[in-house]
């Protein structure tokens, strides 16, 4: 038996040139190396230059993603962008990506679930291309939160960071059951109820502005340890996997406590976890591909290992995918 399946060809990343480091924002706000390392596990992270918009780093990114895949942009009928800090109100951002790789079919679109959004992109795209409607997508992650930071505020501004990472999938006939490549599973979770704890306080409708991210970091920390292992523990249900089958866990770059905490609560190896966020610090929406990317990159991730991701954002959003490589 066979089935059609979202098969991962080819991954790529962008960072901004300039590296902010912990030394520096210690300079700037009242914290401290070692506050931020011991709460956190982030040393530094990289900040989008003037002029330097999300769908540059979007576009780069998919660039390399491209031809990692051995792709023509041409060959790509999909494009979603996921991403809380687009140019502009509208277009989306996916459509400057879209003309600059020359692209003038298909469709493109941006998705917005804050930093589940690569999740909720990577999931959209698995329903286009398993329905047979496209062949061929980018998914890509894009962030300047940088843009929406107090930097006065120590307790946020610390934790997040610039940059872009995609992937090329493509619909293939692959073989039914786990054994099989592509996208095995997916499970997604929204809960409004939380808003609070994690929000931007302003919006085009709300204030005309577009405000500063506001966080209630003991609260997010609180939930997300057991909404991640939530989505994690529902995708080896559906396939009959378990954590001693993974052969890497790659999870939202949000802070090294809650990755290894969730890691822990799962009883998945250390060894077995991709970290980044200690040199990208929180890109959001970014912080996965980016992640995948380094792990393909540096030989760790090969062809036919099994792969979990997971993610939490705002909202509260929360999601995983689990992908045969």
């Amino acid at each position: 038996m066979v089935t059609l399946r979202s098969v991962v060809l080819g991954v790529g990343s962008h960072l901004p040139a300039r590296i902010l480091t912990n030394a520096e924002l210690a300079g700037q706000v009242d914290t401290s190396d070692e506050w931020i390392v011991q709460r956190t596990g982030i040393h530094q992270r990289h900040i989008a230059g003037e002029g330097e918009t999300t769908s540059d780093l979007a576009f780069h990114a998919a660039e390399k993603a491209l031809a990692h895949a051995g792709v023509a942009a041409t060959d790509i009928d999909l494009i979603i962008l996921a991403t809380s800090t687009p140019d502009r109100t509208f277009p989306a951002s996916a459509t400057a990506v879209q003309m600059r790789l020359g692209i003038t079919h298909g469709v493109a679109f941006d998705l917005q679930a804050v930093c589940s959004g690569f999740i909720f992109a990577l999931t959209t795209a698995d329903k286009f291309l398993r329905s047979g409607s496209h062949k061929r997508a980018l998914v890509i992650g894009a962030e300047t939160f940088s843009r929406i930071l107090d930097w006065e505020d120590r307790t946020t501004c610390v934790l997040f960071g610039d940059g872009a990472g995609a992937i090329v999938l493509e619909a293939q006939e692959q073989p039914d059951g786990i054994a099989g490549r592509g996208i095995l599973t997916t499970h997604l979770r929204s809960d409004g109820r939380h808003t609070s704890k994690l929000y931007v306080d302003g919006g085009p409708s709300l204030t005309g502005t577009v405000g500063h991210l506001r966080m209630e970091g003991r609260e997010v920390f609180k939930h997300a340890v057991g909404m991640i292992t939530d989505v994690m523990t529902d995708a080896y249900a559906a396939t009959g996997t378990s954590s001693a089958d993974l052969d890497w866990f790659v999870p939202h770059q949000a802070n090294k406590r809650i990755i290894d905490a969730s890691a822990d609560k799962l009883k998945i190896d250390r060894d077995k976890v991709v970290i980044t966020v200690d040199r990208h610090g929180n890109t959001s929406a970014a912080s996965i591909p980016l992640a995948l990317d380094v792990a393909v990159k540096d030989g760790r991730i090969q062809k036919g290992h099994l792969v979990m991701l997971e993610a939490m954002g705002g909202g509260f959003t929360w999601g995983s995918a689990l992908l045969r490589w």
